[in-house]
């Protein structure tokens, strides 16, 4: 009887990561896929990126909506209690044998929650890294504990999910799912790309992804669109934040620019084809996601990390750091479009989903009795 595996996803960022691995328990003759969608994929506002899945191949067996049309803390919190109950009824009807959770949203703590309590195991992706400017932080640490595998992105995050308590023997690191994407994507020219977003094909282009620091600096977008006014014979592509509370006046924020700027851009979503072919073509990639520091460099183009978001991750020496600051924002960007160095590759050889199935399928069952390992 084949394993019954649910890969959970609830934004278009996590679901470019999570594609190869999904396509190989696809395909995987002891495994069965169960795909669940849920969040920001199911939201006009979003892009409805659910479509994106289904154009891929994949069968879609629950889509679980949860967002509430908010842009608060109060919002975010109800969000979470109504995918608690939705969950547990999905998972009631579902039966998965495993879990597959990525990183550290907050729906997907609520997943994790509602599978611990059922007893279902979870596998977990990308734990142990460390973003001091976000509550993600503690989401991500809470989800490792809850979790029975773990599939890290470097050794040391590695060894900091053994030092939350985890059995090495249960801990692997495997690299970036975002590299794999890289390697064997066939990625679009560079006038492909400008004729399908309609940029300016004389002018060079920035890609600006900015989130919410739920722990920081709530007015940051406003000092980054007043850097960016030094900036008018660029191309200035930007894609949507996430739905995490402030989200949605960021995104306010930049449509209002973008009324005011010609060559200014929003997109909902770029897709994972467009996305990193902007990465590949843009001169600087500027703002706080975390694709800056991992998938980036891969692609040999300079970030800028605005603010303290992803402080305490892992960081090649191709990453600039800023302050939420106006001039220094400029400043940082002037530097970093003409950095000429060696780009540090330090997030694995683009193998992840498939070193990932390999201890999947080595696994006789996912349950395993939980217990505190101490240093």
């Amino acid at each position: 009887m084949k394993r019954k595996i649910c890969v959970v996803t609830g934004t278009r960022a996590e679901y470019g990561l999570l594609t190869n691995l999904a396509k190989k328990i696809q395909h995987d003759n002891g495994f069965e896929l169960q795909m669940v969608v849920t969040g920001m994929h199911l939201s006009p506002e979003f892009g409805n990126t659910y479509r994106q899945i289904e154009s891929d191949g994949f069968s879609i067996d629950e889509k679980v909506e949860i967002l509430l049309s908010t842009d608060t803390a109060t919002g975010v919190v109800k969000s979470m209690g109504l995918a608690t109950i939705s969950f547990a009824d999905v998972l009631a009807r579902l039966q998965p044998d495993l879990i597959v959770i990525l990183g550290d949203r907050f729906e997907m703590l609520a997943v994790a929650q509602s599978a611990l309590i059922m007893q279902i195991p979870i596998a977990h992706i990308h734990g142990g890294e460390c973003t001091f400017g976000a509550y993600d932080d503690a989401i991500r640490h809470s989800i490792t504990k809850m979790a029975t595998w773990h599939f890290t992105s470097t050794e040391s995050h590695r060894k900091r999910v053994i030092q939350l308590g985890e059995s090495p023997k249960c801990v692997f690191n495997v690299g970036a799912l975002g590299i794999e994407n890289i390697v064997k994507e066939n990625l679009l020219t560079k006038n492909e790309l400008y004729q399908n977003l309609q940029l300016d094909n004389l002018r060079p282009m920035f890609l600006i992804t900015y989130h919410p620091e739920t722990n920081g600096q709530i007015d940051g977008i406003y000092k980054l669109l007043e850097a960016l006014e030094n900036f008018k014979d660029v191309n200035l592509l930007f894609t949507k934040s996430n739905a995490d509370n402030g989200g949605r006046m960021i995104n306010e924020a930049i449509q209002q620019f973008v009324l005011t700027h010609s060559n200014a851009k929003l997109y909902d979503s770029l897709g994972q084809l467009k996305y990193l072919s902007a990465v590949k073509y843009a001169e600087v990639v500027i703002g706080n996601s975390s694709s800056g520091l991992i998938e980036v460099p891969y692609l040999a183009t300079p970030t800028v990390n605005c603010g303290s978001r992803q402080e305490g991750r892992e960081q090649p020496n191709s990453v600039f750091n800023t302050v939420l600051d106006a001039e220094q924002i400029y400043l940082t960007i002037e530097k970093a479009r003409y950095f000429n160095g060696v780009y540090d590759q330090i997030f694995g050889e683009g193998n992840a989903s498939e070193k990932i199935l390999d201890v999947l399928q080595s696994l006789s069952s996912f349950s395993i009795q939980k217990e505190f390992y101490d240093l």
